[in-house]
């Protein structure tokens, strides 16, 4: 376990993390802890705050380790699972622990209608019945129907990673004093400031019929809400931040950005549900500096 002090107003939780940097506390599609090595070359070198407005895992945020953050996402459930991992960490893993001592077929089906039921009144208890059903569903995928319920079926793991307390201590540390929102993307433009850094990683465009997966929460992510994204990023740009995007890397792409600097990454498929299918493919990142 990592020894952590209690953590206070005038405590300088950049000494506590500098050397222990937290890992993504939930498999999200589109993670990017993999290609940080590719990444690292195209982050600026200086900037005021980050903001994140496509939260997912927060690869970015946690290797990053900004001064200061503001990050959302419009997935409640998620953001809510942030905020009681900062604001209640006890809380979070006491019920963790719960959970693995529990785990099997029927707790996990039980458990997904509990949060689709959404009749947990304590944060905490949500947010680690979130983490807990990420942890043990089908490929670590997160998913919602139409109606806004999670369905992923559950997962084939012999020994899922449920309480991990080193991590979680060390995320908590790492969200004191950052910003944490539901929201849609277009609400950063009321937040932002000349000199900051603001990181889009949207559901990807489909590169084929197979590929599509933009259901993250009941409403989809559609070309128009793509298109809308290119226009916030040059009223971004505009306004003096330092703005990065990922996506695919297709003509649609390339033609909406096509005023930016834009380098391609090689990624890996780690969603789709044949494991021949999870091999390379290039992603652009797009930068307006």
């Amino acid at each position: 376990m990592v020894a952590i002090p209690r953590i206070s107003a005038s405590f300088p939780v950049e000494k506590l993390v500098e050397e222990n940097k937290a890992a993504p506390f939930v498999k999200w599609a589109g993670g990017k802890r993999r290609l940080m090595s590719q990444y690292e070359q195209f982050f600026p070198r200086n900037f005021r705050a980050y903001h994140e407005p496509f939260l997912g895992g927060g690869a970015f945020f946690f290797h990053l380790q900004p001064r200061f953050a503001v990050l959302s996402d419009i997935n409640h459930r998620l953001i809510e699972s942030y905020q009681a991992i900062r604001d209640d960490l006890e809380g979070v893993l006491e019920c963790l622990a719960y959970h693995r001592s529990h785990h099997s077929k029927d707790y996990f089906y039980k458990c997904r209608e509990r949060m689709n039921q959404g009749d947990l009144l304590i944060k905490s208890d949500r947010a680690a019945l979130m983490i807990y059903l990420n942890k043990t569903c089908f490929n670590g995928l997160y998913r919602e129907n139409l109606k806004g319920d999670f369905n992923v079926p559950i997962g084939r793991y012999k020994a899922p990673r449920i309480f991990d307390r080193e991590n979680l201590e060390l995320v908590s540390a790492h969200l004191q004093g950052v910003e944490l929102h539901v929201g849609s993307f277009e609400k950063v433009l009321d937040r932002v400031s000349p000199g900051d850094f603001v990181y889009f990683d949207p559901p990807y465009v489909p590169i084929s019929a197979t590929s599509s997966f933009t259901n993250y929460s009941k409403g989809g992510f559609t070309s128009q809400h793509q298109h809308q994204l290119a226009d916030l990023f040059t009223k971004l740009a505009e306004r003096g931040c330092f703005v990065m995007l990922s996506n695919s890397d297709c003509g649609f792409v390339r033609e909406l950005y096509s005023k930016w600097r834009c380098e391609v990454v090689s990624a890996s498929r780690c969603i789709n549900s044949r494991a021949t299918k999870r091999g390379p493919i290039n992603e652009l990142v797009i930068m307006s500096y």
